[in-house]
């Protein structure tokens, strides 16, 4: 592990001296993020009456976000979208490709940039390692990446945002919000529990 005092999570993990320089550790995170949040996105459930699936990306952003901090976190989730674009299966059942990137889902893949800068934020101020803070954090930013979903999937779509009996909030926000609850709560255990964990070690 480097000599540096830790800041977020990931900073506890040792590696290899050849990637314990800066960049290349930055790098190595980044990347394992991406193919965490690629992994997670393969737990999927369709409902049917919505082109939005649950999946557990949700999950992943959040804890990248606590993981990494912000700027690495924003640079994972940029990442996983853009290798998903390019045409690896890195989406929902495996999938990929340009029009996957850019349909109905991509305002939730914006939100998922946003939304993993917002937890490494607090994560880059040591915020994360109180259960109420790093709540806050994923609240907050499960809210922003309900905004940004929803906002282009009506757009996608052609229905209003929130009016009429068939909006994007009613198809993109509605149906996951008891599951999103129990992922960002889950999520924020991760970085307390991770810091509690550590700190516990003798020295």
């Amino acid at each position: 592990m480097s000599n540096a005092v830790p800041n977020v999570l990931t900073d506890l993990i040792p590696m290899p001296r050849v990637l314990e320089k800066s960049v290349a550790r930055d790098v190595t995170l980044v990347i394992g993020g991406a193919l965490f949040t690629a992994l997670c996105a393969q737990i999927v459930v369709h409902l049917g009456f919505t082109p939005v699936p649950i999946t557990g990306q949700t999950f992943a952003v959040l804890a990248v976000g606590g993981a990494l901090g912000s700027r690495r976190a924003m640079a994972s989730q940029a990442l996983y979208w853009l290798l998903g674009a390019i045409g690896l299966p890195f989406y929902a059942d495996a999938t990929g490709g340009w029009s996957r990137a850019t349909g109905s889902t991509l305002g939730y893949f914006f939100g998922f940039v946003i939304a993993a800068g917002i937890v490494g934020w607090y994560a880059d101020r040591r915020n994360d390692r109180n259960f109420v803070m790093s709540l806050s954090a994923m609240a907050l930013s499960t809210a922003v990446i309900y905004f940004f979903g929803a906002v282009w999937l009506a757009h996608s779509i052609g229905v209003p945002v929130a009016t009429g009996d068939t909006n994007a909030i009613s198809l993109g926000v509605a149906p996951f919000l008891a599951g999103d609850a129990v992922k960002l709560v889950l999520a924020a255990l991760v970085s307390p529990v991770g810091w509690a964990l550590y700190n516990a070690k003798p020295r």
